[in-house]
C-alpha cells in the first residue's frame, strides 16, 4: 500500500513550483487562480522571492500548500492508499484526497496563516528542537516548568519539538540539555505553534472550517492530532481545529499507517524533509518524492 505525505512550513525555497507552471497548462490554470484568490501575486514570491520572503507565514503556508496538491494533480492514476500531512500539509492531503476543494483549501490555508501569524503578535514565544531525549523525559520536564511550554512535534524517535513563552521555552532548553539531550535548539520560527498560545488562531480558523464544506476523502487521512486515520467529514473537521493547539504526533501516525499496511510513502512537495523522518521512524519502508 502506498501512503502519499505532505510537508508543512520549512520544506520552501525560492523557485518552487515554477518549473510546474512553465511545463503544464492546467499547474498554469491553479497558480493563476491562487493569485486571483488570494489577492497578491503568490507565483511571483514563489518563483523569484528571497529566501526572507517567503519565511513570512502568510507567504509560507499557501505557497508550500500550493507546490503541493498542483503537483499531485500532475500525478497520472493518482490513487494513494492513505494520506498525511504535517501540520499545514493536513490540509494538501485533504485537498489531494477529496475531502476539500483547492479553492476551499487555498482559502483555509491562507486564514489559517493569517490567524497565526496574529496571535504569534499576541504573544512573543518561539519552539525548540530537542535532539536525542526519550519523549516521555521531554513531557515530564515540560510538565513541571512554570509557564507555557509543550511537546509540540513529535517527528521521529529522538527528535521532539517544544512549544511555548519564550522563557519558559529557554529555562526547558537548559533543563533538557542537563538531562542528556544531544542538542537544545531554539529554532527561526514566529511563535508557538501548536501550543496553548495558538487558542485566538484556532477560535479564529474554527469559524472558517465549521462554515466550509467538506467531503468524505477518498482514502483515510492520518490525523496529527491523533494519529488515527478519519474519514469521517465532522471527525476531520474536529481534528483540524484542535491541531492549531494540539501536538503534531507523527511518528506515531507513520507508526499506524505501516500498521495498517503502508509499505511504501511518496513526499508530494517541496524538499525532502518527509523522506528522512520516514526512513527514522520506518526504516522498513520504501521512501520516495515526486
Amino acid at each position: 500500500m502506498t501512503a502519499y505525505v505532505f510537508p508543512g512550513q520549512g520544506a520552501q525555497f525560492s523557485g518552487m513550483g515554477k518549473n510546474l507552471y512553465e511545463s503544464s497548462e492546467s499547474a498554469r490554470q491553479m497558480f493563476d487562480k491562487a493569485n486571483e484568490i488570494l489577492g497578491f501575486e503568490i507565483t511571483k514570491i514563489m518563483f523569484e522571492g528571497t529566501d526572507e520572503e517567503l519565511k513570512q507565514t502568510n507567504v509560507t503556508q499557501p505557497a508550500i500548500f500550493l507546490h503541493s496538491v498542483i503537483l499531485a494533480s500532475t500525478i497520472e492514476d493518482f490513487k494513494p492508499d492513505m494520506v498525511a500531512g504535517h501540520s499545514l500539509g493536513e490540509f494538501s492531503a485533504l485537498v489531494t484526497a477529496g475531502a476539500l476543494s483547492f479553492e476551499d483549501g487555498l482559502k483555509l490555508v491562507s486564514q489559517r496563516a493569517n490567524a497565526m501569524q496574529r496571535a504569534c503578535e499576541i504573544n512573543p514565544s518561539t519552539m525548540a528542537a530537542i535532539l536525542n531525549l526519550a519523549d516521555n523525559v521531554v513531557e515530564d520536564i515540560c510538565a513541571g516548568i512554570d509557564g507555557v511550554v509543550v511537546a509540540a512535534n513529535y517527528n521521529c524517535p529522538g527528535q521532539l519539538v517544544i512549544s511555548g513563552t519564550i522563557e519558559a521555552v529557554t529555562v526547558a532548553c537548559e533543563q533538557l540539555k542537563a538531562a542528556g539531550a544531544k542538542r537544545a535548539l531554539i529554532l527561526p520560527v514566529g511563535g508557538a505553534f501548536h501550543s496553548p498560545l495558538m487558542e485566538p488562531a484556532r477560535e479564529e480558523l474554527a469559524a472558517a472550517i465549521e462554515s466550509t464544506t467538506f467531503s468524505t476523502p477518498s482514502c483515510p487521512i492520518y490525523q496529527n492530532v491523533n494519529a488515527q486515520p478519519s474519514t469521517d467529514v465532522a471527525t476531520i473537521k474536529a481534528n483540524l481545529i484542535a491541531q492549531l493547539t494540539g501536538p503534531v504526533r507523527w511518528t506515531q501516525s507513520v507508526q499506524n499507517m505501516v500498521a495498517d499496511g503502508a509499505t511504501k510513502f511518496v513526499e508530494c512537495g517541496p524538499g525532502k524533509v518527509l523522506q528522512g523522518l520516514v526512513k527514522k521512524i520506518a526504516p522498513e519502508t520504501e521512501t520516495a518524492g515526486v
